[in-house]
């Protein structure tokens, strides 16, 4: 059986985005502080933050979703070993593109930074009653507050995404939410009621 430090190792490795220490804390605590039940994770990557949540606790349930061929495989094959198959449920394409089924106490975002809204937008209809939506990665290695930090056009046009996705979290009349300076800057988003 391979152990959470072995993916973590794997991921550093391999250069596999992966939530910081300090982010995935906070998640795992809001899970256990709000007895959280079932997550819809946007971007599985090798499956770290999926098999986190469940570890939480044995009522805990995950649906995460991630396109990458090579990736997808790696999160199949880390689930599978920790022998959390019956708990994290896999799907493998593109989160625009699917249909995903059921309701849920959290959504987390941490896919694609340009398509961040879209996702928002696409699933916040399945979110439960008190449930909220976490985004990861809105500080983007501090470039978000200092764009002279980025080096060149493309993260210049990803870092102006992911502002245009923090000022639509500000103004979105439906949910309420909150910025956190923790790990890669993540907000909760809470609808009103």
């Amino acid at each position: 059986m391979v152990s959470i430090h072995e993916i973590k190792a794997y991921a550093k490795e391999a250069h596999v985005p992966i939530m910081q220490d300090a982010g995935i804390d906070f998640i795992l605590d809001y899970i256990k502080s709000n007895h959280v039940k079932n997550v819809l994770e946007i971007g599985s990557a090798i499956g770290y933050s999926a098999i986190q949540f469940a570890s939480v606790s044995d009522d805990v349930h995950v649906v995460t979703i991630e396109r990458d061929d090579t990736m997808y495989s790696e999160a199949l094959k880390n689930v599978s070993n920790m022998k959390l198959d019956d708990r994290i449920q896999i799907i493998h394409g593109d989160a625009l593109d699917i249909e995903v089924t059921g309701t849920f106490d959290l959504i987390f975002i941490d896919a694609a930074k340009s398509q961040y809204t879209k996702f928002f937008l696409k699933y916040s209809p399945l979110l439960n009653e008190g449930g909220v939506i976490i985004s990861d990665n809105l500080a983007f290695h501090g470039m978000v507050a200092d764009i002279s930090l980025t080096k060149n056009r493309n993260t210049r046009q990803l870092v102006n995404k992911i502002k245009q996705y923090i000022e639509f979290l500000k103004n979105n009349p439906d949910f309420e939410t909150t910025f956190y300076d923790i790990g890669d800057g993540i907000s909760v988003s809470k609808r009103l009621k």
